[in-house]
């Protein structure tokens, strides 16, 4: 059983379990359910933001404890503020380290949420809305191509949109109507090995109107440069920042840097 595997068996528990303690209809009442979503497609279209859709992550399978002391506030406070175009937070706890009340206090920022899970299961898109979130992520490595159309089609119903997650070409299948950007893992999550040029050789068979985010193993701002010039609207990171004493600081470093390198092009 890989890695992969073993997330979404866990996963399976855990949302019976938390069905039994909340039901659909009493997250509907939570106040953020009713709140107006803020576009993540129109965030990634602002010149004037980096493209950056910054994650604040504690630990993954793969590195173990990434950083156990950052204050979600803080951290995604300073995100927005240094032009992410875009917030991702884990909400997995058993194996990233993460929760929901780490989405809700990012939700302070008027920046648009990605709520970072594996989905499985109808309940977890109610929930997604209910903590504050405006974008989720589906994963065609565990899903199939019916499953993302009919969650993409829930989603929608609830005013999120909807990032597709895909790793090689067979996935590609797994793109539909109601998808919104398609994303584009470098790391393999069945093996977690990470090679960038996943994203060169994907971005081709990408359709046109869905703007493509690269994602992992984005570490300095070269590689935005090149993707960039390839095509890409979206650069999701998390472990560059997450892994540095401060994230914060490390988070605005990039971004000059990263201006002063498109200013020099």
């Amino acid at each position: 059983m890989n890695i992969l595997d073993q997330i979404v068996a866990h996963k399976k528990q855990e949302v019976a379990s938390r069905k039994s303690l909340v039901t659909i209809a009493e997250l509907e009442a939570y106040p953020a359910f009713s709140r107006k979503t803020i576009s993540l497609h129109q965030s990634l279209l602002d010149e004037s933001k980096t493209g950056i859709i910054a994650e604040f992550k504690r630990k993954s399978p793969s590195k173990g404890i990434i950083n156990s002391q950052a204050d979600v506030t803080k951290v995604t406070g300073a995100y927005a503020l240094y032009g992410a175009s875009g917030l991702s937070v884990l909400t997995d706890a058993t194996f990233f380290g993460g929760n929901d009340t780490d989405l809700e206090a990012a939700r302070r920022n008027n920046t648009p949420i990605l709520r970072k899970d594996f989905m499985i299961d109808e309940y977890q898109f109610y929930e997604a809305r209910a903590i504050g979130a405006d974008v989720i992520l589906l994963i065609a490595a565990c899903l199939t191509p019916a499953q993302v159309k009919a969650f993409a089609q829930l989603s929608k119903s609830l005013q999120l949109e909807v990032l597709l997650e895909i790793h090689n070409e067979e996935e590609l299948g797994h793109i539909c109507a109601e998808v919104d950007f398609v994303g584009v893992n470098n790391r393999n999550l069945k093996t977690f090995t990470v090679d960038i040029n996943t994203s060169l050789q994907l971005f081709p068979h990408i359709p046109a109107d869905k703007p493509a985010i690269a994602e992992s193993g984005i570490s300095n701002v070269d590689t935005i440069v090149t993707l960039k010039q390839a095509g890409f609207k979206g650069f999701l990171i998390g472990e560059n920042f997450m892994k540095q004493p401060d994230p914060t600081i490390a988070f605005a470093d990039f971004v000059t840097e990263l201006k002063a390198k498109q200013n020099a092009h």
